[in-house]
């Protein structure tokens, strides 16, 4: 193998902590979720030779396709003198990390004319920018799909467990004929096996139900292990049906976005097994698309979003996963505390039953109960079956997180506050909370006597290896407001002031340096930035979650400090992030007065907190940031929900509402949802709409007497 550098273009690995987890196909290539060109992949040429392409990415063929709805398209010329290559770029998923034996290299392979000769050679391409030797296509057939299936070691690969680290396929110039050539490619993975297994089960649609431009199908799901997805057909007029899409089988609902009003569809699916043969349903189910009032858009999203945490939920806890897709055992537990708060709030608009909710939380409670705890802090990840920690983020991971277990406590707070039925399962409920609340000692994550910080970490066999102390303006306010609170291990409330808003030299120096600017490092700001004066916010305010992740349960009305009232203070932040989003000077494509949003999301290359700064724009907008500041900028924030659907709905929709970040100049959308940005949308809406989190959270007796602790420190 040689080593080059052609295609080292940031595909970055992470290294992570595994657990054990259901495994998946080492996939590649499945679907863009953008027309036009292709985000994972690059095309080059040299010489005589020639590879279509759009800003060097392949493009994506919308009407071509083995499994719906595009493939990716190769138009090339193997000229005499030159040579081409194009790298299809296997996407990081986050969790996405447990594989089943790599022992064949498969694709599906079309082309409109036969080929026989000129077709390109296939290769992998390793993390270390290291190639594996190349192999041989076999000749294509005109006019259809043609499976092309190759033994790992025909490509050099003796251990197949080596695949983790391939980081994409490499299609190469193979010939000189001087010709252009088509070639469609699509379903890139590597498998274990080639066996034919029947399916065992067939399809049975339940659902169709209409929106103003998309339409939700669910159906039974299957429990057959040999489904490799479930294929989605629409007819507009209930004769012709067309494949429409795919779903994974552990998913057994899709948003089909239609982009029409008032427009009736008819849908059937297909179970596909593990060499894409299909068993279809032989029912039917039909809806009809209707124009929605703002209200009902509202609603939408916020049943959409809630869905995440009551059908996305890890199977044990009835908690929060990180992200969908992703690991499917490990619960995420600052997600889980927002994730209860959007399920007080589904409950309450009548999305399940109040005996649903009773139910699911019994099961929350019961497993937070038995669940590993350090020093009664949870740690940031569970896992499901086994209450232990998981240390997603590394061994040093492998204890408390005083944050996450801040969020945490928000909903577990405002559940105890909903429960509030004089009968044995929401007593229970209301009980198990309160063991919960009481049982967590805030004031061992000070570290030692006197500190006057709060430390963000504690391990059982590192102890503050971490060593990360609690400094503001950021999303952790709501930590210092808990312990403030806490009625069995509180700190003083003084430490608001020597912690949280500090102003020594320590603070001064880590808001500075993660800030990359003075502006904001003394706590207060006092700086005007898009004509809008910012009190306290380190920059220009930071991201937009700092608004949104302290103020879901505690109701920024209510907390004024010696330096501003915060509702003010978010709203101008909020304010600051939009009309920077208009005036855009990155000039970042797709930047409006209609599309704003600079927060913490997955991104093109990795998960990245963008803030209205031109050092911290990369050009990815966040629905979360625009949506979840409803109760800061209403009438903007509308506007952006509205873009979002309507203009973006094709690719930004799915089954759980918005997917987490998009960037237009790029052309890339996430493929993921993820739990700490799905619940906000639900809460925040609730609190413009109602200010129903806002009232049970803040009607908690604790909760009052921390704030009036607090307001003695003023």
């Amino acid at each position: 193998m040689k080593r080059i550098s052609l295609f080292a273009l940031a595909l970055l690995t992470a290294t992570i902590a595994r657990s054990a987890e259901p495994p998946q196909d080492y996939t590649v290539f499945v679907n863009s979720r953008m027309n036009g060109s292709y985000f994972f992949s690059h095309a080059i040429a040299s010489g005589a030779s020639s590879v279509e392409h759009t800003d060097g990415r392949l493009p994506v063929s919308e009407t071509i396709f083995n499994t719906p709805g595009n493939a990716l398209r190769m138009t090339y010329t193997n000229g005499t003198n030159g040579s081409w290559d194009a790298a299809v770029i296997r996407p990081r998923l986050r969790g996405i990390d447990q594989f089943n034996k790599a022992n064949y290299f498969s694709c599906w392979l079309y082309s409109p004319v036969a080929i026989t000769t000129g077709l390109p050679s296939v290769r992998l391409m390793y993390r270390d920018s290291t190639f594996s030797p190349k192999g041989s296509l076999l000749p294509v057939a005109a006019g259809k799909w043609q499976r092309f299936v190759l033994p790992v070691g025909a490509l050099g690969v003796e251990d197949p467990a080596r695949i983790r680290d391939v980081v994409a396929v490499v299609f190469s110039q193979q010939g000189k004929d001087g010709k252009k050539h088509t070639l469609y490619v699509d379903d890139i993975l590597f498998c274990s096996s080639m066996s034919n297994l029947p399916l065992t089960l067939k399809p049975v649609l339940r659902s169709a139900t209409g929106y103003d431009r998309h339409i939700d199908i669910t159906w039974d799901k299957p429990a057959d292990a040999n489904i490799r997805y479930v294929k989605i057909y629409r007819s507009e007029d209930g004769k012709n049906y067309k494949a429409r899409g795919i779903q994974q089988p552990a998913v057994n609902r899709y948003a089909d976005y239609v982009g029409k009003s008032d427009k009736t569809f008819s849908y059937r699916i297909a179970f596909l097994d593990k060499q894409y043969r299909e068993l279809k349903s032989v029912s039917t189910v039909t809806a009809k698309t209707r124009r929605m009032s703002d209200e009902e858009l509202l609603t939408m999203v916020q049943e959409a979003a809630f869905r995440y945490y009551w059908e996305g939920a890890e199977a044990n806890s009835g908690l929060a996963r990180e992200n969908i897709p992703g690991r499917e055992n490990m619960v995420a537990m600052g997600a889980a505390g927002f994730g209860m708060m959007a399920l007080v709030a589904g409950t309450e608009r009548g999305f399940v039953t109040r005996q649903q909710a009773v139910e699911r939380f019994t099961r929350i409670t019961q497993f937070l109960e038995r669940s590993e705890k350090f020093h009664g802090a949870f740690a940031h990840f569970m896992d499901g079956p086994t209450a232990k920690v998981e240390p997603f983020f590394g061994q040093r991971d492998n204890g408390g997180d005083l944050v996450e277990t801040a969020f945490l406590v928000q909903g577990l707070l405002t559940a105890k506050a909903y429960f509030n039925k004089e009968n044995a399962a929401e007593e229970a409920i209301r009980n198990s909370i309160t063991r919960l609340w009481q049982g967590i000692e805030w004031s061992w994550y000070r570290r030692y006597a006197e500190s006057p910080y709060l430390y963000w970490h504690w391990s059982p066999d590192k102890e503050w290896i971490i060593d990360h102390r609690l400094i503001g303006w950021n999303e952790t306010m709501v930590t210092y407001l808990l312990a403030i609170a806490s009625p069995t291990h509180a700190i003083p409330a003084s430490m608001y002031y020597s912690g949280w808003a500090s102003q020594d030299t320590i603070s001064q120096q880590y808001r500075a340096a993660w800030g990359e600017t003075k502006d904001g490092s003394m706590y207060t700001n006092g700086n005007t930035y898009q004509g809008i004066k910012l009190d306290v916010g380190v920059s220009s305010g930071g991201p937009l979650f700092f608004t949104h992740y302290s103020y879901m349960g505690y109701d920024p009305h209510q907390i004024t400090d010696r330096y501003v009232n915060y509702f003010t203070n978010n709203q101008n932040i909020a304010r600051i992030n939009y009309k920077y989003c208009v005036a855009n000077p990155n000039r970042f494509k797709g930047y409006s007065d209609s599309s704003w949003g600079l927060t913490a999301s997955d991104g093109p290359r990795r998960y990245s907190a963008d803030e209205p700064a031109r050092h911290q724009d990369n050009g990815k907008i966040t629905p979360t940031g625009a949506i979840s500041s409803f109760p800061y900028t209403p009438d903007e924030s509308m506007k952006a929900l509205k873009k979002f659907y309507y203009d973006y709905g094709h690719f930004l929709w799915g089954e759980y509402g918005f997917r987490d970040a998009f960037n237009l100049s790029q052309n890339w959308c996430s493929d993921i949802f993820m739990g700490l940005n799905q619940a906000p949308m639900v809460v925040m809406i609730e609190n413009y709409r109602t200010g129903l989190i806002w009232k049970l959270f803040m009607s908690n007796p604790d909760i009052r007497d921390g704030m009036k602790k607090l307001e003695s420190e003023k």
